[in-house]
């Protein structure tokens, strides 16, 4: 079985390509970066990178073209690749709002639009997208990011209607802040911008986790791959919260 994890070199993707990998299925990674693309896949078994930008539509065609001729057709996909940039609203630029948009959102559109095809035809698939509580629930100086990841939950829903009849399903799975890169980063900026000591700055995020504490990443990989078993296959558009009670 071959398995697609976009943004699959760190964080929640490099986990859930972990299990994946050892769930016996193989797995391309792609990302942009080549060169943590290639340390990601020496440490699993059966693993390939696949440098892309899931942005780019003919890039997305490419890389799943080259994966396919390696591995085989796509039976699990898993749209991770994401980016969080923060701001108050009124300063976002239209460049930075489109660019968030076109990472969570389209990147998502592009490459499930690559493997509904070959999994409709096989009569069996999995689609699950990372979106994130901001995805069910909305947070401030961070408009852009709760827009996609809005998007990213419908686009799942319409997505699991159509192709109710195939096998095919279509998930989200929704985790509040979690110990990632993306997140570290969010700290550093809450750092620069007002002051605080990062222990501060992390308590202010994990404050709206009633568990008062960080996702880990391995805590997402368990449900994605719970999503992507036979167990499974009368849940589809759904939009899971992985966020120790922030959303119910």
């Amino acid at each position: 079985m071959h398995a697609v994890v976009t943004g699959g070199a760190t964080g929640i993707g490099a986990a859930v390509a972990g299990r994946l990998a050892r769930a016996g299925a193989a797995v391309t990674l792609m990302a942009r970066n080549a060169e943590r693309l290639a340390e990601a896949a020496e440490a699993l078994p059966a693993a390939a990178g696949e440098v892309c930008d899931v942005t780019d539509e003919g890039g997305v065609r490419r890389a799943f073209d080259h994966a396919v001729r390696r591995f085989g057709p796509v039976a699990i996909l898993v749209n991770n690749a994401g980016i969080a940039p923060t701001g108050p609203l009124a300063k976002i630029s239209l460049a930075d709002w489109q660019r968030v948009l076109d990472v969570n959102l389209t990147g998502a559109f592009l490459c499930s639009r690559a493997v509904i095809p070959a999994m409709v035809e096989a009569g069996w698939g999995r689609i699950v997208t990372i979106a994130s509580t901001a995805g069910l629930r909305a947070y401030p100086y961070a408009s852009a990011y709760v827009a996609s990841k809005h998007g990213a939950v419908g686009l799942t829903r319409a997505m699991a209607l159509e192709l109710a009849s195939t096998g095919v399903t279509a998930n989200a799975v929704c985790p509040g802040y979690a110990d990632t890169d993306i997140v570290a980063a969010s700290v550093r900026t809450i750092v620069e911008k007002t002051g605080r000591e990062a222990d501060e700055a992390l308590a202010a995020l994990v404050k709206a986790n009633p568990q008062k504490r960080l996702i880990d990443p391995q805590e997402v990989a368990a449900t994605v791959m719970w999503l992507c078993s036979s167990d499974a296959r009368s849940v589809t558009g759904q939009a899971l919260a992985v966020a120790g009670g922030e959303v119910m």
